[in-house]
């Protein structure tokens, strides 16, 4: 019975250290991990399918995947431009910084507005969705 006590002793004397040094962990992975989301953040799936218009109320395109960097940076919009039904539609990559992206309290609807012609999006750069990139 002395042994064992003397085991439980030794094990408790052990883990409480290690128990503390986990609980500190813990803390730190939370406090490096999580974030909040403020009032201007937007969801992805609000912008996926979203119409881009431009200054003359005209749908230029559609917003049809994002482009992230290795770090998690958001690079690119890509936009699906011309086409009928899903036939004919290219695909172009534009910079966040070129899209504004705005949410109506009102209308409780999301908008995204770029300085660009259907024609300037079609001569654009085209982005193809194969090797890596394949859906």
């Amino acid at each position: 019975m002395r042994k064992i006590l003397l085991a439980m002793t030794a094990v408790s004397m052990i883990a409480a250290p290690v128990g503390a040094v986990m609980a500190q962990n813990a803390v730190a992975v939370q406090s490096d991990t999580f974030v909040t989301a403020k009032p201007t953040d937007v969801l992805s799936y609000n912008l996926i399918g979203l119409n881009v218009t431009n200054g003359n109320k005209e749908t230029v395109g559609e917003i049809k995947d994002l482009i992230l960097s290795s770090k998690g940076d958001l690079q690119g919009y890509i936009i699906s431009v011309g086409g009928f039904l899903g036939m004919g539609e290219r695909y172009v990559i534009v910079r966040p910084a070129a899209v504004q992206v705005a949410y109506s309290e009102n209308d409780k609807k999301w908008s995204a507005m770029m300085n660009a012609t259907k024609d300037q999006l079609k001569a654009a750069p085209e982005f193809k969705y194969d090797g890596r990139w394949k859906r």
